[in-house]
């Protein structure tokens, strides 16, 4: 087997690699399988470093079985009958990556999307979530910082890796501050950490409603927390998860406390929001920074300040709740927003290291397996159609679908 790592062709650019110099190393002393790798400057890891570890660099990717990249793929530098792993972020039936998924069907690609590599239990295999929720609750605390001028954060981005990060930790005093966390999974529990790392206590999420503090605190909160069905039914999360049109937001008292909102759910688009424009109009809307890692974009989000996804480069915007519309960060009447789609490329060198060894660990001793059910389960195109698994997205395909989303 050969496989090709691409270059990222996506604007603005990603400096991520799916796997780092000495994984591909590894792959190529341990496994039957030769690595060449694309040049591209704009990689964490520098094309040199590739060279020295043995790997080959070429522009003729022709002769490769497998290519690799991280985000979507360019349609003009889609190669025929070639098989790709990225992340497409078409399964949520995105209208911006509907041309992309038309070209992967007429050019007979087969697509296997990083987001769908699932055990049998359906758990996710292989992810940057943990990095996603890592940056994202460092960029929150940073706008906090920006917006009452009362600390400053350096940029994530201008880290070497995480360990820079928490040097400089530990240099920063926070005033008290109160931060409501969503989400337990891969996202959730890299914000989490991130904000122990800084020094802020997490306190129980009764305690961060009734309880006033000299110090910063967070809470984190699973779906018990801001749903609840909405004929008074029992809790469950099963039913959560499978029927969430059956449920209503009861975020409201942490809406009234916090200070910063970091949003690390998935969200179903049949599930609640946590709130409406109309309650960001309330005078008892306390939240001043929302940093929305989830970033669904409104109106089917499950924050509706999320207007579109922000950069790198420009990470924050503000809301104005009464135009309901963008405005300039950091003003007394907004709400300032963070919603960088790609955040894990702030801690590329870290992102990259960890994400090649799910590679290595999970995914390559299934493709090296005559068949896969793994990989058979992650396939959204082959020989131009859609994968079995796939067939819901015929109509977003044809564009009769709406839905939207952004996620990796």
């Amino acid at each position: 087997m050969k496989i090709g790592i691409i270059r990222e062709g996506k604007i603005p650019p990603d400096s991520r690699v799916p796997l780092i110099p000495e994984q591909c190393a590894e792959i190529v002393r341990d496994y039957p399988v030769d690595i060449v790798v694309e040049p591209f400057p704009g990689r964490c890891y520098p094309d040199e470093l590739f060279r020295r570890r043995g790997i080959p660099l070429s522009d003729d990717l022709s002769d490769c079985d497998i290519l690799l990249g991280v985000k979507e793929v360019p349609v003009g530098q889609l190669i025929p009958e070639k098989t790709y792993f990225f992340f497409s972020h078409t399964i949520k039936e995105q209208p911006y990556n509907r041309t992309l998924l038309r070209a992967i069907l007429e050019k007979n690609i087969r697509l296997v999307d990083y987001e769908v590599l699932t055990d049998e239990r359906g758990k996710r295999l292989i992810a940057f979530g943990r990095f996603a929720g890592m940056v994202g609750a460092h960029n929150g605390i940073l706008a906090y910082g920006r917006r009452t001028g009362k600390f400053s954060l350096p940029r994530m981005k201008d880290c070497l890796d995480y360990a820079e990060a928490k040097m400089l930790y530990k240099k920063v005093k926070l005033p008290p501050m109160k931060i409501v966390l969503t989400g337990t999974g891969r996202v959730g529990q890299g914000a989490a950490d991130v904000l122990e790392d800084m020094g802020i206590r997490r306190v129980t999420p009764g305690e961060f409603l009734k309880q006033e503090f000299q110090e910063a605190v967070f809470t984190q909160l699973s779906p018990l927390h801001y749903a609840a069905r909405k004929d008074g039914g029992t809790f469950s999360k099963k039913d959560f998860y499978r029927h969430p049109e059956l449920f209503k937001s009861i975020f409201e008292p942490y809406y009234r406390t916090a200070d910063v909102m970091i949003n690390g759910i998935y969200w179903d688009k049949n599930a609640p929001a946590f709130f409406s424009k109309a309650e960001m109009r309330r005078k008892d809307f306390h939240i001043q920074v929302i940093a929305d890692v989830t970033c669904d974009i409104a109106p089917l989000a499950s924050v509706p300040s999320t207007l579109r996804a922000s950069t790198i480069a420009d990470p924050i915007y503000g809301y104005g709740p009464e135009e309901e519309a963008e405005t300039e960060p950091y003003q007394p009447h907004s709400i300032d927003v963070m919603a960088i789609d790609n955040l894990p490329n702030e801690l590329p060198r870290d992102a990259s290291k960890a994400f090649g060894r799910q590679f290595i660990s999970c995914i390559l001793p299934e493709l090296l397996k005559e068949k896969s059910a793994m990989i058979e389960r992650a396939t959204i195109a082959e020989n131009g159609r859609l994968g079995a698994h796939f067939q819901y997205l015929e109509g977003y395909v044809k564009g009769e679908a709406v839905n939207e989303g952004v996620r990796d």
